[in-house]
């Protein structure tokens, strides 16, 4: 016991000195949290603009642009303590500032080699890309009349339903969607389906659209790819006034190598944001890796969080990467088996440990209903713990291990041998006390290479037999069931909080692959067929009516806010799964071809009981085979292990 408690006391121990330090030097986490206020580009009152950078190992820093007709020399920057610069340009005679909104800048610096960089600001707000050109621009962003958001941040709901998206592949046309496209044709689909919360990808700008978004080459730009910085903030405030949460999928284990518009080597030296390789390069991603235990590296970071949640008004954010994070080995060529020692010993980052505790402390602190949720491959314990417990802080960990023992058993498993005890042991396998988020596929699974479930289960067939016009083949048949079958029981048996992926409510036909050189620069797997939900001649709309009234079922009952289920029956030979949670009770029959009559199913609440969600309805594309008028009464006969018992009938998928 004292060997485990003792490194979760270090962590504690190093996030005081941490937090009186900061209190100590800079006036309060607050202030210091919101650095963005006072780095890269200020308007001030007068209309004079402030400019300040960190730029240690630079020998001279000047401001170039549209402004002063790209001269390299006129305006330098003057050095001030601990590697910051500052420089100051008075209004022009007409009192308007000297900078014009819109109009491109750059930092041009001097190194001690003697080498004139161009560089964007680590905090620029805004950066484009022109369309023949490969490199970013920093661009001035202060609107006359900036977007204001009038509707509130919505509660925090008990029980969380993700619709994890990605703005710019939300259309059927094969280019990259807007956000105004999202928040017209995307945002009522995600309430209709009755997600309460989104999880956005791929906002933070990054300079290679095929990378998903995960390496950032700006970290306070949202994506100019999409739309202005306006347009987001309209989105996210239309997803508000829905009363639906907006996460940001934020990406804070590493950044892209680019050093014309990203951060690698912004003052010429190899490290200044980063430790100097080889600790500074991720080996597999082929990117830089932040120094957190540098008070500049922590200001900037923590300082992006806060810059997320009051500029945006996002709601929280999915830590992408936890796992490269948390251990110098960053998970390579690692498999964890879930003892203790792999998560305390000399292998774990404490500067990142620490990072992770401080940026989860300060969000809790400042936006109490702020949700953060962690994408940890590993299972450290405590990651979903308070900060005070020694926990890292996060609010829920992504159930990594469910998507990925589903897809192994679509790809090795024909169906009649699917392991029962086994699927619910995954789905069940989890920490007490820390919350999971279950998912049966989510962006990873949809990734060229790998295939949707959907994919896996009806493949070619759906291409030719999802249409009404044509009879129902076993395949599509049995895939169908098993699609709904397995996002249910995810759902109601895998965590506390629920996530999909776009699209895959309706089992979207095809993989997902961004334009690069190995597709021809195509878009046509960079889209989402929404379109094929409203032909009312294909199957696809019943999968996502399917969708719909599963969440909605939850909302009304609300299973994922409540204890873990208890499940009475895993039967082998039956394929049969029976569990109750939130006074719901679950049933399931995976197998193949055998229905049972009369079958003795347990349940702990005596009473009446109704059929409210049926996987076999006609508007799901099932048979119809089921009474919904038919009441079930419970019979005082304890059996497995809950105190009443109800005979009903149960049928196979199969038909």
């Amino acid at each position: 016991r004292h060997s485990i408690c003792s490194p979760i006391f270090y962590r504690y121990e190093l996030l005081q000195k941490q937090l009186f330090q900061l209190e100590e030097a800079e006036g309060g986490i607050d202030l210091f949290t919101r650095s963005y206020r006072i780095f890269g580009v200020q308007r001030r009152p007068d209309n004079s603009l402030f400019f300040k950078e960190w730029a240690p190992a630079a020998e001279a820093l000047f401001l170039t642009g549209d402004f002063n007709g790209w001269d390299k020399f006129s305006h330098p920057y003057s050095k001030t303590e601990f590697g910051k610069w500052e420089l100051i340009l008075p209004p022009k005679y007409d009192k308007s500032p000297a900078v014009d909104h819109n109009t491109k800048l750059k930092v041009v610096v001097h190194t001690k080699e003697g080498q004139r960089l161009y560089r964007i600001s680590p905090w620029a707000k805004y950066v484009t890309r022109e369309e023949k050109s490969v490199i970013y621009d920093w661009i001035h962003w202060d609107p006359p009349q900036p977007y204001i958001q009038i509707h509130p941040r919505p509660k925090k709901p008990t029980s969380l339903r993700i619709y994890e998206a990605h703005v710019g592949i939300a259309s059927p046309e094969g280019k990259i969607a807007s956000y105004t496209n999202f928040t017209i044709n995307v945002l009522p689909r995600i309430k209709d389906l009755g997600y309460n919360c989104i999880q956005l990808m791929a906002i933070m700008e990054h300079a290679y659209y095929a990378s998903f978004g995960y390496q950032i080459t700006s970290f306070f730009a949202a994506s100019s790819r999409y739309g202005t910085p306006d347009e987001l903030k309209q989105m996210i405030d239309v997803a508000h006034s829905m009363g639906i949460l907006v996460l940001l999928d934020v990406v804070h284990s590493h950044a892209s190598k680019n050093t014309e518009d990203g951060l690698n080597r912004f003052d010429g030296s190899d490290s200044c944001f980063f430790h100097s390789p080889p600790r500074g390069e991720h080996s597999q991603w082929g990117s830089r890796l932040f120094n957190y235990s540098s008070w500049e590296v922590l200001r900037f970071l923590l300082s992006n969080l806060r810059w997320w949640m009051e500029e945006y008004c996002f709601d929280g954010f999915r830590f992408d990467g936890i796992t490269s994070m948390l251990y110098h080995h960053h998970g390579i060529g690692t498999v964890f088996t879930g003892d203790y020692s792999e998560y305390f010993g000399l292998q774990v980052d404490e500067d990142s440990v620490v990072y992770l505790m401080l940026a989860n402390h300060i969000l809790h602190t400042f936006y109490p209903d702020c949700i953060t949720v962690a994408e940890d491959v590993s299972g450290m314990p405590a990651v979903c713990r308070g900060v005070q417990e020694g926990g890292l802080g996060f609010d829920y960990r992504l159930a990594m291990a469910i998507p990925d023992k589903w897809i192994q058993i679509l790809k090795e498993l024909k169906d009649e041998d699917w392991d029962i005890g086994n699927i619910v042991y995954t789905l069940t396998n989890r920490r007490y006390g820390e919350k999971c988020i279950a998912y049966a596929e989510s962006h990873d699974q949809a990734l060229v290479g790998d295939k949707t479930l959907a994919f896996w289960l009806m493949d070619k067939e759906m291409y030719t037999n999802m249409s009404f016009l044509s009879p129902m083949t076993p395949i599509i048949d049995r895939g169908l069931q098993l699609h709904k079958m397995i996002r249910l029981l995810t759902h109601g048996l895998g965590g506390e909080g629920y996530l999909n992926f776009m699209g895959n409510e309706f089992g979207h036909p095809e993989w997902l692959d961004f334009p690069r050189e190995g597709n021809n620069h195509s878009y046509h797997y960079a889209r989402r067929q929404f379109n094929l939900v409203d032909m009312d001649h294909l199957r696809y709309c019943q999968l996502y009516a399917f969708d719909r009234d599963m969440n909605r079922t939850e909302d009304k009952y609300g299973w994922l806010a409540a204890p873990p289920a208890f499940v009475s029956a895993k039967h082998e030979e039956d394929k049969v799964i029976v569990f109750d949670r939130a006074n719901v009770l679950f049933i399931f029959n995976f197998h193949h071809i055998k229905s049972f009559q009369d079958y003795r199913v347990a349940v702990e609440l005596p009473g009446k009981y109704k059929i409210k969600l049926d996987s076999d309805e006609f508007q799901y594309g099932g048979h119809g085979r089921l009474d919904h008028n038919t009441e079930f009464f419970t019979e005082a006969q304890p059996f497995n292990g809950r105190s009443n018992s109800m005979r009903v009938n149960i049928l196979t998928s199969h038909f």
